[in-house]
């Protein structure tokens, strides 16, 4: 059975907004709840423009979400791209662990067998 994910595009973009190790660190950030760019900025040291280009990243990946209040930008996490990612590696790490049963149970089946 083949499963088909509806937007392959849309998996690309979270994969590659997971890679790098700075976006999952402001994502698990985003985990206590929704916070300003300042905050979220906070721990990394880089330029303005590289923590924007970043929540880019991000935002373009459906990740997260930004608003404004005032002069400040805030960011909160949107679940469902990374729920859609987690459900493609869950079928396909089962779909796997299927096919190392079944080779295990041919080799046990054949374990005799010196053909």
């Amino acid at each position: 059975m083949v499963i088909n994910f509806e937007n392959n595009e849309n998996l690309d973009l979270i994969f590659g907004a997971l890679s790098d190790a700075t976006r999952r660190g402001m994502l698990a950030q985003l985990s206590d709840g929704e916070t300003n760019i300042t905050a979220l900025a906070a721990p990394y040291a880089m330029s303005q423009p590289a923590i924007s280009k970043h929540l880019r990243v991000l935002e373009r990946a459906g990740l997260i979400a930004r608003s404004r209040r005032g002069r400040d930008h805030y960011i909160k996490a949107i679940p469902g791209p990374a729920e859609e990612a987690g459900g493609w590696i869950a079928y396909y790490a089962k779909f796997w662990r299927q096919q190392f049963d079944d080779v295990e149970a041919y080799l046990q089946a054949n374990k005799g067998d010196t053909k």
